[in-house]
């Protein structure tokens, strides 16, 4: 298999990260703002697969950890990525290596997408979580375990996983099209 990126996979690259930041603009803000972010992120998984999407979700990061306002509330800076919430955009990539892993080993058949989707946003969760609670413990005092999920996963669980079905179904109605 050919390591190098063809221009249409650049392409397809750029447009993932390009999805993923007009998905994290829409957002209801709160403590971990409500965005469409992890449904972009599924998207462009499903879409470009593992190599191709995991590269999209880190152009997507950089573009944000530079300055460019591509994070939830239009915003962008590595302060965002060193702040409470930045262990769940690092979370990510991590899902997209997940995926990325899971692809190589098990192929791209629906149970393995879904899977390994769901064990990345498993990931992402604890590594977000944990990121959360040390920079939370740092800007205001230590809070428990139980705190930090009650306002960062557990209200995000069944909005996520429509997020991932929604993808799912429509990567499949889209994917013979740009293939």
């Amino acid at each position: 298999m050919n390591s190098k990126f063809r221009v249409v996979d650049l392409t397809y690259m750029a447009v993932g990260a390009a999805l993923t930041a007009v998905c994290s603009w829409i957002s209801i803000p709160s403590t971990v703002p409500f965005t469409l972010q992890t449904f972009a992120v599924f998207c462009v998984l499903s879409l470009l697969g593992g190599k191709r999407g995991t590269v999209s979700i880190v152009i997507y990061i950089l573009l944000g950890a530079v300055g460019m306002p591509v994070f939830a509330g239009f915003t962008g800076g590595i302060g965002i990525l060193l702040g409470t919430t930045g262990g769940y955009i690092i979370g990510f990539i991590l899902m997209g290596l997940l995926f990325w892993l899971a692809e190589h080993f098990f192929g791209n058949a629906l149970p393995v997408r879904i899977v390994s989707m769901l064990a990345g946003l498993l990931v992402c969760y604890a590594f977000g979580t944990g990121w959360f609670l040390w920079v939370y413990a740092r800007q205001s005092g230590a809070i428990g375990i139980g705190t930090a999920l009650s306002w960062c996963v557990l209200p995000f669980i069944l909005p996520d996983l429509a997020k991932m079905a929604l993808a799912v179904g429509i990567a499949g109605r889209v994917k013979k099209f740009i293939h």
